[in-house]
């Protein structure tokens, strides 16, 4: 039995880069490209005649951002659900995004292995929330956690948050060089400690390479930086 796609519209303000991220979309199964917008207005006027499940977002659009957007859309009562797909990294940023709702966060460039994860995660996301019903905790938790963004593998360790997560993963990306767990700390607004264990995860799970710098008393500082992706998209 064949299911039924899943419709996605594409927005960005540049047409190639538009083209694309379609292209990446479409060759993912189940996934199907309705249209592309390239800016704020376009893509408001669409979702006002054609519904869609998903958007792929960017936030610098010619006539507004692309939160600004994602506001007016819920104000007008639209549910579509929102991946935002863009080279804004600032913290501000992401974290605005995580408040309105957006499910992932993708920073430019990427590869196609890494929307390819991210739509899949989303698509089983959507399978398991059409079935509808009650969920136990387990099933609450595997929900929750299958967009995080802490490595290809969908799920988090118990007691790990995928928002919290993703705050780490920010920092570095926009890190101009390696840094310490107090810098990370400091700059997504967390506790040292709480930094450390997720730092260890990421180490972990070869997201994020460790190296050390030994200062004046001779006790060395753990510094940490994201590992690039194998290639822009």
């Amino acid at each position: 039995m064949n299911e039924t796609p899943i419709h996605v519209l594409v927005v960005d303000d540049d047409m190639r880069v538009a083209r694309i991220n379609a292209a990446y979309v479409a060759k993912v199964p189940g996934f199907l490209v309705t249209a592309q917008a390239h800016s704020a207005s376009e893509a408001l006027e669409f979702l006002g005649t054609h519904p869609v499940d998903l958007v792929l977002l960017d936030h610098y659009l010619p006539d507004e951002n692309g939160l600004d957007l994602v506001r007016r859309l819920r104000q007008l009562g639209h549910r579509t659900d929102v991946i935002m797909v863009t080279a804004a990294r600032d913290l501000a940023t992401v974290q605005a995004a995580m408040r309105l709702g957006a499910l992932q966060y993708l920073v430019k460039p990427f590869t196609f292995a890494g929307l390819r994860t991210r739509l899949e995660a989303y698509g089983a996301l959507r399978r398991t929330l059409d079935t509808g019903g009650e969920a136990e905790q387990a099933e609450v938790d595997r929900i929750f956690g299958a967009l995080a963004a802490a490595g290809p593998a969908n799920e988090l360790p118990k007691g790990h948050s995928p928002t919290t997560a993703e705050l780490v993963r920010q920092v570095l990306l926009s890190a101009e060089g390696p840094l310490s767990t107090l810098q990370i700390a400091d700059r997504a607004g967390i506790s040292r400690q709480t930094a450390q264990r997720y730092l260890k995860l990421l180490e972990r799970t070869a997201r994020v390479t460790l190296a050390l710098r030994y200062g004046e008393t001779g006790r060395p500082e753990h510094r940490y930086t994201w590992l690039p992706s194998e290639g822009p998209a």
